[in-house]
């Protein structure tokens, strides 16, 4: 499958300019191989790993017998295999939307590098928030966690998902596993790449620590709200960006967004409260799921507070810096405006007489375009 164009010259096989134009292409072979395995009897159990969702345990549905269980899943090794095959997927997905749709935009309305590289980070993270909030938004309704809040800190008889849970936290870490190789394949530049490698990496600090700890309804909830408010700031920066006469939305979006956090922090803060005050364990048991301890819970909240204090002071540095940037501009702006006037009304006047009806005898001389 050719996701990518081909350019008039065919570059070296396996050069740096080959693997950027085809790694498409062959981190799809390399998936079609664990497909095709499901084929031949000998490699199909391995390829099971890889595709399917592992780790699972038949449970009575409330006490009923055989019939009325359901099947849940736990976490386990097994799972990073399932992680590792889907971030292949993730790497195809991003392939297509930025050959078909963000290329063509770009191509279309002949933007500049700068806007190009802004539209093609803001473009694909924005297809997966609003993918996201709508698959976790469906959890969330379907699971029945928005009609009873106590899910979210209530304690549970067994410590396990179900399968779309579990299914929605694999495709979350696939995701944010495939930003680490992308950096290669977008050419981000060197100075962008520590802020890149820190926004993945807290990404994938809080998601892995939800599933781990058995936090699920917890996490989901705090994931839809910040993707959310992460549309909200890439959508912004779009329109923005396009055409800066809507200055005013990129503001709004900034009373949203620390409103949105306010939300995630108070959704933390109550959680973890009402846990502090529920039964508590006086020893952990990561791999039971057994983590109802203090040291766990002080944990979960101080990491959410500093993720937001963070994500917070960012925003308001960058702000006070486009402030500062936008102000020296018109400073500049104002000071070219004043010279040009001045210098006008110099050439204009000679010994206090005005001379505009002056005429030339000898023609001017045409600047040479740079």
């Amino acid at each position: 499958m050719g996701l990518r164009k081909k350019g008039t010259k065919n570059p070296p096989v396996l050069s740096h300019e080959f693997i950027l134009q085809n790694h498409a292409d062959m981190v799809s072979c390399v998936g079609m191989f664990f497909v095709l395995g499901l084929m031949f009897e000998g490699t199909a159990e391995v390829s099971i790993v890889f595709l399917t969702l592992q780790h699972s345990a038949v449970v009575p549905a409330g006490g009923d017998p055989a019939p009325g269980s359901k099947t849940l899943y736990y976490y386990g090794v097994k799972d990073l295999a399932t992680v590792f095959f889907y971030m292949l997927v993730a790497i195809i997905v991003h392939a297509t939307i930025q050959e078909y749709v963000l290329d063509k935009i770009s191509r279309r309305l002949q933007f500049t590098k700068a806007k190009q590289s802004r539209l093609n980070e803001s473009g694909q993270l924005s297809v997966f928030y609003i993918a996201s909030c709508i698959w976790g938004s469906f959890i969330l309704i379907s699971e029945n966690c928005l009609a009873d809040p106590t899910l979210l800190w209530g304690t549970h008889s067994h410590n396990m998902m179900t399968f779309q849970m579990k299914f929605f936290y694999i495709s979350q870490l696939a995701y944010w596993f495939h930003g680490f190789p992308e950096l290669y394949f977008q050419k981000i530049k060197k100075q962008d790449v520590p802020g890149q490698l820190i926004y993945i990496g807290l990404h994938l600090f809080h998601i892995s620590g939800a599933y781990l700890l058995y936090l699920n309804h917890l996490g989901l909830l705090l994931l839809v709200l910040h993707y959310f408010v992460e549309l909200l700031s890439h959508v912004c920066g779009l329109f923005y960006f396009s055409d800066e006469k809507y200055q005013k939305g990129v503001s709004l979006w900034a009373f949203v967004f620390i409103s949105g956090r306010l939300v995630i922090l108070i959704v933390s803060i109550v959680t973890v409260g009402f846990h502090l005050a529920g039964s508590q364990t006086q020893s952990t048991d990561a791999i039971s799921g057994n983590v109802n301890v203090l040291a766990a819970k002080i944990a979960v909240l101080s990491s959410s507070c500093s993720i937001q204090a963070y994500i917070t002071w960012t925003l308001i540095t960058v702000r006070l810096q486009r402030w500062a940037e936008d102000s020296s501009v018109q400073a500049s702006s104002s000071k070219k405006k004043r010279s040009t006037t001045k210098g006008k009304s110099r050439k204009g006047t000679e010994n206090g007489v005005v001379a505009s009806s002056r005429i030339d005898f000898y023609p001017k001389r045409k600047e040479k375009s740079s």
